[in-house]
């Protein structure tokens, strides 16, 4: 298993001198001598959700929520992703939120689901799907809602090159879905200037 990966890690290394050769650079010279490794550091680290499981962190729910039926909203959840087609970053902010069932997660696990996802190859419509989706088939609440505005540098350094470009993704479910009235007091509320990034509906 371990000469597995040590030739896995050995072909990957050579595969980025490889394409540095393409580029035209030369590889001997001392400024890129450790970059092969370092960018296989980089990349393992920005991949890092491959190996975590977002459903186990949703798993550790309470149920005492002493009657509380209401919306709980996380905002400002800082995210790092990579872009699958050009593998270039996408940055931006989540605010996740839900309507309990019976069933409340701490807020940092909210956060901690995000990061999971958003540590793998991404596009933006996935992750905004893959995160609500969660926490539907987890916490079973009466309704989802996440919103995604992010830069995406494929667009933002070439291509197009709009660097000032913003992309926003939205999935509702449940209540949030069907009832535009709640459905407009989830955008209400996600749009409050809130420091902390929490809010609960009273």
């Amino acid at each position: 298993m371990q000469n597995d990966k040590e030739r896995s890690h050995a072909k990957a290394r050579q595969g980025v001198i490889d394409i540095l050769e393409y580029l035209g650079e030369d590889t001997n010279r001392q400024g890129l001598h450790e970059t092969p490794e370092r960018f296989l550091k980089s990349m393992v680290a920005q991949t890092v959700g491959y190996s975590q499981d977002p459903y186990r962190v949703l798993e550790k729910f309470f149920e005492e929520v002493a009657g509380y039926k209401n919306l709980i909203m996380l905002q400002n959840i800082h995210f790092e992703s990579m872009c699958e087609h050009h593998l270039a970053p996408i940055v931006g902010n989540a605010t996740v939120g839900y309507i309990p069932n019976g069933r409340v997660v701490g807020l940092s696990k909210l956060a901690r689901v995000v990061d999971i996802f958003a540590k793998r190859l991404q596009i933006q419509e996935r992750l905004t799907s893959e995160i609500g989706l969660a926490l539907d088939e987890v916490l079973r609440p009466k309704g989802v809602g996440v919103i995604i505005r992010a830069k995406h540098n494929c667009l933002c350094t070439r291509g197009a090159y709009k660097p000032n470009a913003n992309m926003t993704t939205t999935y509702f479910s449940g209540v949030l879905d069907s009832d535009a009235i709640k459905r407009g007091e989830f955008y209400t509320a996600a749009a409050l200037p809130w420091g902390n990034g929490v809010h609960h509906s009273q």
